[in-house]
């Protein structure tokens, strides 16, 4: 058995889709990044592949290589779970937490839990999505960005 835990902010910014757990969420703000931006994604994937010591979303997927450009981050998700398997590691569970001052984002949390639970190959209960406020303390509290962080078990 084996831990990892990840970590993404992104900044929030207008002219982008907001895009949470491969959620699109109604906002008049998105977030700022080279493939959809999704942090919640972004921190599961880092929890992952730091499981299984294979480094990190942004040596696998490079801002700097324009065929991630745009791209879902529940399709960058599904090839980290295969680089792990081909690692010979399988997903048990995943914990997550987003943080944000807004949107308040208790209605699509079990949405978020069943995108990534599918693109893992899991029951939906062995990934758990909760949503916390910063109550407006810091750059997250005055809502300009959000984060999330994630705890991954591979065996």
């Amino acid at each position: 058995m084996r831990i990892g835990t990840g970590y993404d902010v992104h900044r929030l910014t207008a002219g982008r889709d907001l895009i949470l757990g491969g959620v699109h969420i109604e906002h008049p703000l998105g977030l700022e990044g080279h493939s959809d931006a999704d942090v919640l994604t972004h921190a599961v994937i880092d929890a992952l592949l730091g499981a299984a010591a294979l480094g990190d979303i942004g040596e696998h997927f490079p801002d700097t290589d324009p065929q991630w450009k745009g791209m879902s981050s529940l399709d960058l998700l599904e090839l980290s779970a295969r680089l792990l398997e081909k690692a010979g590691y399988k997903v048990v569970n995943v914990d997550s937490t987003v943080i944000a001052e807004e949107p308040r984002l208790h209605l699509v949390l079990v949405e978020m839990q069943r995108n990534i639970a599918r693109r893992l190959g899991l029951k939906r209960d062995l990934v758990s999505v909760k949503a916390t406020s910063p109550e407006g303390i810091g750059a997250l509290g005055q809502s300009h960005g959000i984060a999330a962080q994630a705890v991954a078990l591979i065996e």
